[in-house]
Parts: C-alpha cells; structure tokens; sequence
C-alpha cells in the first residue's frame, strides 16, 4: 500500500473516531444531558453543560478507538466493517492505542475544572470503557456492559453538580441501561449472520427468536423507570411529562413495526432512530422545568 497523504491520513483518523458518524455520541449525549439537567432541576450553568458536553465528545471517540483496536481481527470478516481503519491497513494497532490515550488525557483534563469527586468516579468510565469492547469474546451480554458504561454519565453529572447519586440518579441509570441494551440489540441483529460465523457473542444471538419481544419488555422497563423518575421530580405533574413518555412509547412501537421482518436494513434503521428517542426525552424534560 502506497504511503498515505495527509488528507488520507485525516479522514482514516477521523473514521478511527467515528467524527463522520455523530449517532454513537448522540446515544450518549441525551441521557447526559437528562442527568445534567434533572440534577440541577432544570437550571444547569452553562459550564457544567459545555465540560459534559466535552467529556461526551472525547469518551465517545476514545471507545471507538479502543474498540476498533479490539476488533481489529474481527472487523475485517464482517461485511459491515471489513473497511474501517485497522482492518484495511489504514492506521496500527499502535496508533489507534495511541489515539484511545490522547483522547482519555483529553477528558481528563476537564475534570480539573468540576468537584474532586468527579475524579474519583472517572476511574468507572475509563474501566468500563477499556472492557467493553473485549466483552463480546466471553459473553453473550456485552450489551450489557456497553449500557453500564453509556451510563456512567448520569452519576458523573449528578457529581459535577456538587450533589451525590440519590434515588432517582439510580433509577435514570438504569432506564438508561436497559434502553442501550434494547438498541444495541437492535445493532447486533444487523450483524448477527456475520457473527455467528465468527464466533463472536451478543443478546440478537442469545435472545434468538424472542429478540424483538425482549427488546419491547426493555424498552418498557426502560420508560417505567423513566416515569420514576419523573414522579420523583414532579415532572409528571405537567403536560409535557406526560406528552413526553406518551411520545417515546408510540417511537418504540414504531421501531417495532419496521423490524419484524429482521431484515438488517430495518433493525440498523431502528438502532439509529433511538436518537430521536434520547433527544425527545431531554426536551421534555427541559420543557416541563421550563412551564
């Protein structure tokens, strides 16, 4: 392979990173967000939002380079994802290592300017970040650990607000979890024919047949620990609160009818659709703190 020029080398780092495809820090964004503003009851400063926001950015790339890195002899027998920077020859192990780094010294670095706890409760990121992507060798629920670590988060911006994960920190975690697992469900039934193959694990392999009807049990589980939340915070003593969740279960049964044929066009589809999801919930709950 002749030498990369600097352009190439740009956009190789760039997919390394997922830069061109923002919906996996959209994923991760909204739930942030739900937690930055709920923690502070619908007042977060500027500040908090933009280091949250920061934080999102880089850990978001830093675990697509991790994961790449990890998957590197995996990616090229995927059809998905035999083009991506490591299977292709485009960018080292070396230097996807190096990339997870520089990224994760990035995000650190914002936690100079939040509460010394922050710090402490980083260390559960960067671990949860560093093991998912291994996970799916030794389990059929990596998902599971992809949903504890899009989480960690929450807590993370309950601390940056100066206060400690209460009742209602938990329970958000936890819709957050259980709705990453359904999604990402969703994305490995796109990829279950390749996987099997392969060997590699996953829920879309270990749910079989009752996939889309687990996935509806999580996503209802999911939105009821949602409504906790609410409740919680009196957000359901609005319209909007209630207009909110209305909203995401009619986007979930929609999902529904466009996957049950399983054809990975349409279970990709609805994986990507969840942004709409995430970014429904943070309005409604900017919109019930604000009337």
């Amino acid at each position: 392979m002749s030498p990369l020029n600097w352009q190439q080398r740009l956009k190789a780092y760039v997919q390394l990173t997922r830069f061109d495809k923002p919906i996996g820090t959209e994923l991760l964004l909204w739930p942030t967000f739900w937690a930055v503003w709920i923690a502070a009851e619908g007042k977060p400063s500027v500040k908090i939002v933009l280091i949250m926001f920061l934080g999102v950015v880089f850990m978001r790339a830093a675990g697509c380079a991790i994961n790449d890195f990890a998957d590197r002899k995996v990616d090229g027998r995927v059809e998905r994802t035999k083009h991506r920077p490591l299977p292709s020859g485009l960018i080292s192990a070396k230097e996807a290592l190096i990339v997870f780094a520089v990224l994760v010294v990035a995000s650190a670095s914002l936690l100079l300017f939040l509460p010394l706890k922050a710090f402490y409760w980083s260390f559960g990121a960067l671990a949860l970040a560093a093991v998912y992507p291994f996970m799916k060798r030794y389990t059929y629920l990596p998902q599971f650990v992809l949903g504890a670590a899009f989480s960690w988060a929450i807590p993370m911006a309950y601390v940056a607000q100066g206060q400690s994960p209460d009742l209602s920190c938990w329970l958000l975690y936890g819709a957050n979890l259980l709705w990453t697992v359904a999604y990402d469900t969703q994305y490995a039934m796109t990829d279950r024919p390749d996987d099997l193959k392969i060997g590699v694990k996953s829920t879309a392999i270990l749910f079989g047949k009752y996939d889309l009807a687990i996935i509806v049990l999580l996503q209802l589980a999911s939105l009821s620990l949602l409504a906790a939340v609410f409740y919680l915070h009196d957000l359901l003593s609005m319209f909007t609160g209630w207009a909110t969740l209305a909203i995401v279960l009619a986007l979930f049964a929609y999902q529904l009818a466009k996957t049950l044929d399983r054809q990975p066009a349409h279970t990709f589809w609805a994986f990507r659709h969840n942004r709409w999801v995430g970014l429904v919930i943070w309005l409604g709950i900017v919109a019930s703190y604000l009337f």
